[in-house]
This record gives C-alpha cells, structure tokens and sequence, in this order.
C-alpha cells in the first residue's frame, strides 16, 4: 500500500465526539511510552503527523487521520500511567473502552508492544478485556533495533504463552522499528488486505 494522503482530522475526547463517517478504522494503542506516535509517524511516511512527546501519556484525547481518503487511522491514549485511574477498567482510559465497544466501524486494534520487555501485567488485561468484547486485534513488538534477534524472539514466545492462557486463538503478530523502519510494509500489507475483503465481502 501506497500512503499517497494522510490528514489529521479531530480529536475527540469521547465516544459522542467521534466522526459521524463510515470509513474502516484501525486503531493503535499501548502502554504508554511504548513508541506509538513513532510508528504511527513511520506508517504514514509522515514526520510530524502524530507528535512524539518524551513525556509518557501525553495522547489524552483519541485523535483521527484519514490516509489516502479510503479509511482511518486513530491514535487511542495510552495506558499504564498515574495519570488514568486505575478504577477505570483495568487503569486504560474510559474513553477508550467507550469507543472500542461502541464504535461499530473498527476493523482492528493494533496493541503495541515493546519488544524489549518480558510480559507486562497491564497489556495482558487489556487484551485480556479485548478477548472478552471480542474485538479484532493484532499485536505489533516495538522497538525491534534495541535488542537481538534470540531476545526478541524469546520475548514474544513468552508473550504468546501468556496470551494463550485466556485467548483461544491468537492474533497475527507484527515487529516494528521507528529508526531501521521494519514492520513498515508488512503491517501496511495487513491493512490493505483487509479492506479489500471487506470491499468482496
């Protein structure tokens, strides 16, 4: 896939503020400092689309880019800081939850991971929480060039054990890395496919 457009749209703070367009979305989402805004940057080919902040959950609101005019991209808040309550679901955001469950247009959830970490309590109950609405999700590992390639594999093998203790089937796993600019094409691809089964369906 080819990303010819990318434009930033809104930025909503709920559910009710979100776009009233049909478009498919794919939403991205992690702990926080997890290296979102970097690949969000790195899939649109753009440098400045999503702002990298060095300061940890900066995203508060659920931002929305429309690439190519042929569908969505939305950069969800992250999770795992003091700043979201930890009575709210599982410390993620409340607005998320609200749009993940009540957005009807959501094609797939892309979860972040950062490659360099063995399993983190949190990420595993939001997917957990993901499994249980069963909402389309895949995994990308992040931050791929700051480790080796045995330590990478070994992290996501002790992810996907863990993932399997709730989840049946597990999701299609993508690696990614802002500065060698791995994952790029392939999670392009993924999307692309997608959309064109929606378009035969």
């Amino acid at each position: 896939m080819k990303i010819s457009t990318a434009l930033f749209d809104v930025s909503a703070p709920d559910l009710k503020s979100c776009p009233a367009w049909a478009l498919p979305e794919f939403a991205f989402i992690g702990r926080s400092n997890v290296g979102k805004s970097s690949l969000i940057n790195l899939l649109a080919g753009r440098n400045a689309l999503a702002k990298v902040s060095v300061t940890p959950g900066k995203t508060k609101l659920i931002n929305f880019f429309v690439l190519n005019q042929r569908w969505a991209l939305v950069d969800l808040p992250g999770y795992g800081y003091a700043n979201v309550s930890r009575k709210n679901r599982n410390e993620f955001n409340q607005s998320v939850a609200d749009y993940i469950e009540g957005r009807t247009n959501i094609f797939r959830v892309f979860v972040l991971i950062d490659s360099r970490l063995p399993p983190q309590k949190i990420d595993l109950e939001f997917l957990r929480w993901l499994v249980e609405a069963g909402t389309p999700f895949a995994l990308i590992f992040t931050k791929i060039d700051k480790l080796s390639q045995g330590v990478l594999e070994k992290n996501i093998g002790l992810f996907k054990k863990s993932l399997a203790e709730f989840c049946d089937k597990l999701p299609d796993v993508f690696t990614s890395s802002s500065v060698t600019k791995d994952g790029r094409t392939q999670i392009l691809q993924y999307i692309e496919k997608i959309l064109a089964d929606n378009n035969r369906s």
